[in-house]
């Protein structure tokens, strides 16, 4: 009949209560007829004391002493109000005096990293000479470092990322969708696809579940979303790119110009924003502790910067660009920063693109055909949504797509889909690890990625 109660539920509140914890052995220090534990659960931990006396025998202080680091164990315990704040423990105020233990499962005695080595913040490490684990350990071990307080933190609130993006779309009126991640074509008419055998012939992993949303749009569905992995072949070793990502992905009909759809994304994005300072101001403290960063800013409305305005800002910075050059990464992020020196923003809009460096199914400018009916949003400096108004009539649809040297053939099904009457449509698809990275300040979107796929990782 033993009801276990919650590490975080263990409060001054509770104190002189008998409860039941279950938790991992983070530490343990014997030190005469004692011994001191830290017990974890997530993110949160508390010290736990086994000492000689009517409820512990030195047979059982011993055996609490020996019990391997990151073992499971199940205590029953006295809640006692600490006499002095516990430093280094998440529960400060109390600490649990053990009058049982049971070994639930045992860990095996040497582990690959030590936990409090992966938490320690790496100018830390290096001043005072303590060890610290590198990215390729963690991910090589990617079990034992999800344990962390910060990797706890990190996907709790990456979480929270989805859990608002879903709840804002829904009360926006927008359907959740599910496409198909098999396809018969490359979805953005690239050649960065995986292949894949497909019985007797040969598929591909969807790139975006972009000409679905639009097929949507089509069958009158008028705003949709999805959820789920983008795939891409891309031989790129950055500190953003992945291999497979989770992309949030939105398409929406609009009544009279695409900036309907701009803003209504650059809404979502805002409400997300806000409900993660709400929210997940622990994680976010947490996080802080081992990569501290600035609080990320933004504004309402959203700043929108026309693509021209960008390239005469760097221009005036002194980099040298044309018209209807696309933006490099270094360019993207003194874009940042002197978007942040002028507007105090870390969230903004970049509008208008050249179409020469979008997609086949870009709008052109009506007024300019030199520009396009497309959008980039970034964070801290960094693109995290490409989104444009898309192509709705076939004849120019055709005419766009043989200008790229698409075969026609492979996306016949999609060109038909506008022939039966489509509406003026327009979307964007987010990588949400980079949302997570750049929200939080980390420098590697492989932080952000439970088990990341790259070029040069497929395991675990």
């Amino acid at each position: 009949d033993r009801v276990l109660i919650r590490i975080k539920d263990l409060t001054v509140e509770k104190a002189d209560e008998v409860v039941w914890v279950r938790g991992r052995i983070h530490t343990s220090r014997a030190k005469g007829k004692q011994c001191f534990l830290v017990l974890r659960q997530q993110q949160f931990n508390i010290q736990a004391l086994v000492a000689v006396g009517q409820h512990a025998s030195k047979q059982m202080v011993k055996f609490a002493a020996n019990i391997n680091k990151e073992s499971i164990v199940d205590v029953e315990g006295v809640v006692r109000k600490a006499h002095q704040k516990i430093g280094g423990c998440t529960q400060q105020d109390v600490e649990l005096h053990i009058q049982r233990i049971y070994v639930i499962s045992l860990a095996e005695p040497r582990l690959p990293l030590q936990l409090d080595d992966a938490v320690r913040p790496e100018v830390e490490g290096e001043e005072d000479g303590r060890a610290t684990v590198n990215q390729d350990t963690r991910l090589d071990n990617r079990v034992i470092d999800l344990r962390t307080s910060t990797s706890q933190a990190i996907f709790c609130l990456q979480s929270g990322i989805c859990q608002l993006f879903r709840e804002t779309l829904i009360r926006k009126g927008f359907v959740e969708i599910q496409t198909p991640k098999i396809i018969s074509a490359a979805s953005e008419g690239g050649a960065n696809v995986f292949t894949v055998s497909y019985f007797k012939s040969s598929a591909y992993l969807a790139q975006s579940p972009q000409l679905y949303k639009q097929m949507c749009i089509c069958a009158d569905f008028e705003k949709v979303f999805c959820v789920g992995p983008v795939f891409r072949a891309e031989d790129s070793n950055t500190h953003r790119h992945l291999t497979e990502f989770v992309g949030l992905d939105i398409e929406m009909a609009f009544n009279y110009h695409y900036h309907e759809v701009v803003d209504e994304i650059a809404d979502t994005l805002v409400q997300i924003f806000k409900g993660l300072q709400e929210r997940f101001q622990t994680e976010i403290q947490t996080v802080n502790k081992q990569f501290p960063c600035e609080p990320f800013k933004f504004l309402e409305p959203t700043l929108r910067l026309e693509y021209r305005e960008a390239v005469a800002m760097l221009r005036e910075a002194g980099v040298e660009m044309g018209d209807e050059e696309d933006l490099s990464t270094p360019n993207e992020k003194l874009l940042g920063r002197l978007v942040k020196e002028k507007y105090d923003t870390d969230f903004y809009i970049l509008d208008k693109y050249p179409l020469a460096v979008r997609p086949f199914y870009t709008m052109p400018d009506p007024v300019n055909p030199k520009n396009s009916n497309s959008y980039d949003m970034f964070m801290r400096g960094e693109e995290i949504l490409s989104g444009a108004q898309r192509i709705h009539d076939p004849q120019l649809l055709t005419e766009r797509a043989q200008h790229h040297g698409i075969d026609l053939e492979k996306i016949k099904a999609y060109i038909d889909s506008f022939r039966f009457g489509a509406p003026p449509h327009a979307g964007g698809g987010i990588g949400l690890e980079r949302v997570t990275m750049l929200y939080l300040g980390l420098h590697n979107v492989r932080q952000t990625s439970m088990f990341p796929r790259d070029p040069k990782r497929l395991t675990p």
